[in-house]
């Protein structure tokens, strides 16, 4: 394949995507996002990569948020929000800290390409994002691309829109968002 090929290939594997995503369980993730007193996030590989960056763009709409493999991330409890974001849906370490948070009382939500696994089992909201992801078995939509990419790049970018339509909700002007951005690099 040439160039024009993957790329043309790439955004229809995108659109697909995004056509069949359930906006409902969007709005329940963002109306969690909005009543969270404090907002965790936990992923790992490339899905945590794009994860981490929501976790950014949260924190730049001014709230409250942790990364929890950071050594200063704080206990959870019963107002907090977790949100997990496991493709596969089982993925070992992911799963014990889902269990740890509600146990201690969060609310947690569960961002996969799976979400008839144990995980997503166990979670008060799924946001599933149907593509194809790497050691998934559901019906999703299917990619030219390596592994989970196409499930990595939809997370980007529907993360993206959900800080946007949050922006939006919220009243958070983009000037209010540029200025919470680290200012020492």
């Amino acid at each position: 394949m040439k160039y024009q090929d993957y790329y043309k290939t790439i955004l229809d594997e995108l659109k697909q995507v995004f056509e069949r995503i359930d906006t409902r369980q969007i709005d329940q993730l963002m109306d969690a996002i909005i009543k969270a007193k404090r907002l965790f996030l936990i992923g790992v590989g490339r899905e945590g990569l794009s994860t981490r960056a929501f976790a950014m763009r949260l924190m730049h709409l001014g709230k409250e948020v942790h990364w929890i493999w950071d050594d200063t991330t704080p206990s959870l409890g019963k107002d907090d929000l977790l949100i997990v974001t496991s493709g596969s849906g089982e993925i070992g370490h992911l799963h014990y800290v889902a269990e740890q948070g509600k146990l201690a009382g969060a609310t947690l939500a569960v961002v996969t390409g799976t979400p008839d696994r144990k995980t997503p089992e166990m979670a008060d909201m799924v946001l599933w994002v149907p593509a194809c992801v790497f050691h998934g078995k559901d019906n999703v939509v299917p990619s030219i691309q390596l592994m989970g990419n196409l499930f990595e790049q939809s997370l980007l970018i529907v993360f993206d829109m959900i800080v946007m339509m949050l922006a939006e909700k919220l009243g958070v002007a983009r000037e209010e968002m540029v200025n919470r951005h680290r200012n020492v690099e």
